[in-house]
């Protein structure tokens, strides 16, 4: 028969601390949007700052006025990307595992404090010299990649844990919904600093004066604070009672655990007699993981989760980069723009397309998870995903490169719009639902870490695609179709995937999702 504690979890009503848990779960994923979205501003301040046009790669303090000023080159953006999402990678297998070693509460204050000093780091990057500011900004951006990696298996874990079976599906996705309020607080910070500087600036309007680089040092730090604020409920919340009934077999703790949270009387959750397993439980899992036993009853499951991660992802940071192209055609950053007014401009451009797009993806998906399923609403998304790659690359040599203008980016925002309700959000909730709670946080942190070694080569397939032509400083036509059309050629794939190997967990106890493990059996 089933633990009290268990079926008291599956069966219980929504309370508020399921909605403290959505915001202290969801402050890591809010942390990631945050430092991604708020790179792409941030890079127009450092290329006024140290890309000019003369042989000096330090910083001047005083520049003459026919130097010109340059955007950072594309090679450096894909790299600070790159290097974030490796450093998140690393982050989700190891802080994964732990979190099925060592509980997921002992590590989860550890990943949000990594994510909070990084980005403190980073604002700091300890020197104004081109070279050491980049490369101590990368370094630091990999030590907060390692942070948020590891909010992810852990906030996705904990959230579907502490859940009942009826809405699981729209609290796991309302954490991971947070990206988009980080995306939207990104460009609202960038856009108030930038405006700040420029109106307390001395300097003529036509320059990007010495304090602007204060400022995108600033914008960086202001994602510490959020993460801070939430650190102190972060480390009060208890054990999930599944991780501490199931993996370490304390029936009477996870009652009491559940208890200071869910307001359910103790006789709901309180076994009758004491119990235990048959035959007696290890102390260490009796398969271990990645073993013959834990292919055959839990392969599939795996290489389906992270493939459709790491296809959805090639294709997601691919579309976000694909940003700066398409800003660079409404927001020209011509030498007499001061610095601060492009800054803004491509902060409120990301702002516009957050809102109407971005977000009500994300939403949309929480709403409609629990009615429909994952699969459904992952297929459709991979596959609306595909017919708007396919409508923007097919023409895009012949019109779309000479006219991006309302046709163009209604199509472009459908992407995001589609990608969050769809594979974007279901491949963060499907891994927390699968797998059994010994290796619950482990496999999310595998599936995740793949899904970012996709990002990684979407970052570098869309250097490649963005390499401009010689004379109008565009995009090459001929490589932004063919990138284009593969990123159609990939959401297909993943379609075909979900097709056939994922298996719909909607409604359905954590236990029962997990139809290949050994059944347990108790006795009063």
């Amino acid at each position: 028969m089933a633990l009290k504690v268990l079926s008291a979890l599956d069966a219980a009503k929504i309370q508020l601390y399921h909605f403290k848990a959505i915001i202290i779960a969801g402050m890591g994923l809010f942390t990631d949007a945050y430092d991604l979205f708020c790179i792409p501003p941030i890079l127009n301040l450092i290329g006024r700052i140290y890309y000019l046009d003369h042989h000096n790669s330090d910083k001047c303090s005083v520049m003459p006025k026919e130097t010109q000023y340059k955007t950072t080159p594309t090679a450096v953006v894909s790299t600070l990307v790159s290097i974030a999402l490796l450093g998140t990678a690393v982050g989700q297998l190891v802080f994964g595992r732990l979190g099925d070693r060592a509980g997921r509460r002992r590590v989860y204050g550890l990943s949000l404090g990594m994510m909070v000093l990084s980005s403190l780091a980073c604002g700091f990057s300890i020197c104004k010299t081109r070279n050491c500011v980049l490369v101590s900004l990368g370094f630091f951006r990999f030590l907060l990649g390692v942070g948020i990696g590891g909010d992810y298996p852990l906030s996705a874990t904990i959230m579907s844990e502490f859940a009942n079976k009826k809405t699981r599906g729209a609290f796991i996705a309302a954490v991971f919904s947070m990206q988009g309020l980080g995306i939207l607080a990104s460009s609202i910070v960038t856009m108030v600093v930038c405006r700040i500087f420029e109106v307390s600036s001395n300097e003529p309007k036509s320059e990007t004066p010495d304090e602007a680089d204060i400022a995108w040092r600033l914008i960086l730090m202001m994602g510490a604070v959020p993460a801070a604020l939430t650190y102190y409920w972060r480390m009060m919340m208890p054990e999930t009672a599944r991780y501490t009934a199931l993996v370490e077999q304390n029936v009477v703790q996870a009652a009491i655990d559940m208890k200071k949270v869910l307001d359910v009387p103790m006789s709901e959750i309180a076994e009758d007699s004491p119990i235990r397993l048959k035959p007696p439980a290890p102390p260490h899992p009796s398969y271990p993981l990645l073993s013959k036993r834990f292919i055959r009853r839990h392969g599939v499951d795996l290489f389906c989760c992270a493939a459709t991660w790491f296809l959805v992802d090639v294709v997601f940071y691919s579309s976000n980069l694909l940003q700066s192209q398409i800003y660079h055609r409404f927001i020209k950053d011509n030498n007499d723009v001061n610095g601060y007014k492009i800054a803004f401009k491509v902060a409120r451009f990301q702002a516009i397309l957050a809102i109407s797009s971005t977000i009500p993806g994300y939403w949309v998906t929480v709403y409609f998870i629990d009615r429909i399923g994952r699969v459904k609403i992952q297929m459709l998304g991979f596959l609306f995903m595909a017919l708007v790659y396919f409508a923007i690359g097919i023409p895009y040599k012949y019109y779309w490169s000479d006219n991006i203008g309302v046709g163009f980016m209604a199509l472009y925002s459908l992407s995001f719009f589609f990608s969050n309700f769809g594979p974007n959000t279901t491949t963060f909730i499907v891994p927390a639902e699968l797998f059994p709670a010994r290796f619950r946080s482990t496999c999310h942190g595998i599936a995740g870490a793949v899904g970012k070694v996709g990002a990684i080569i979407g970052t570098i397939g869309f250097f490649w695609a963005s390499r401009n032509e010689k004379d109008s400083g565009k995009p090459n036509p001929v490589r932004m179709t063919v990138a284009l059309v593969i990123l159609g050629v990939v959401c297909l794939v993943g379609l075909v995937l979900t097709y056939f190997l994922t298996r719909e967990t909607m409604g359905r106890s954590l236990e029962d999702n997990e139809i290949y493990e050994d059944e347990l059996i108790y006795d009063a």
